[in-house]
């Protein structure tokens, strides 16, 4: 049986003009599969849909 474990977390989300989401502080990102991934203090989500490294910003949307 899995147990469901309440994770205490503080981020901070900043939506960048014309730009990604850049999320800061303590926190996790679970992918489709349910995997937990780490994340590290700071990281830029992709909001325009171009990245070729989604979820995650590679400048696609400077282009």
């Amino acid at each position: 049986m899995e147990e469901n474990k309440e994770i205490k977390s503080q981020a901070i989300v900043e939506v960048i003009d014309s730009g990604p989401l850049r999320i800061t502080g303590n926190f996790m990102i679970k992918d489709l599969q349910r995997d937990k991934e780490s994340v590290p203090d700071e990281v830029y989500l992709c909001r325009c849909g171009k990245s070729a490294n989604k979820p995650y910003c590679d400048e696609s949307h400077k282009k």
